[in-house]
């Protein structure tokens, strides 16, 4: 059974690695040259709202569904994995909006802002912060015991 754990944990780590690696055919996103092209001064891209919103909302579950199953499987605790999941949406649901508002506002809120805002939509970085809290956690719970 441990087998199958961390080998759940590897399919979680392979996805979210997939998700990136394939963004640019998976997710609509006007805006991944426009972040790696910046130093060139390109211009603000067009876009279409529905479709930015939607992909990015896909790509929001994609990133939870793959952060859950590696949650899930790695500490195998099914109430740490809704947890999880609750930090990384109220994550998402503050920050999603800000994203968009520096989208609306053209990026004039600032570059670095927009840059990093982004980051947080588009990467499980919540992830680097629930695995060490729930490690702590669980070495915690193990010298209680």
């Amino acid at each position: 059974m441990r087998v199958l754990s961390w080998f759940l944990v590897a399919f979680g780590i392979l996805g979210l690695i997939g998700i990136r690696i394939g963004e640019d055919r998976l997710f609509y996103d006007p805006f991944l040259n426009y972040f790696h092209e910046a130093q060139k001064n390109i211009p603000f891209p067009p876009f279409e709202w529905g479709k930015l919103v939607a992909g990015y909302l896909f790509r929001f579950i994609l990133n939870l569904f793959f952060s859950c199953l590696i949650i899930h499987f790695w500490f195998r605790n099914r109430q740490w994995t809704i947890q999880g999941a609750i930090l990384i949406t109220i994550i998402f649901l503050i920050t999603f909006p800000i994203y968009l508002y520096c989208i609306y506002d053209r990026f004039e809120i600032g570059y670095l802002f927009s840059f990093y805002m982004r980051r947080f939509v588009i990467q499980p970085l919540i992830l680097l912060l629930v695995i060490p809290m729930f490690y702590y956690r669980k070495h915690l719970n193990e010298k209680i015991n």
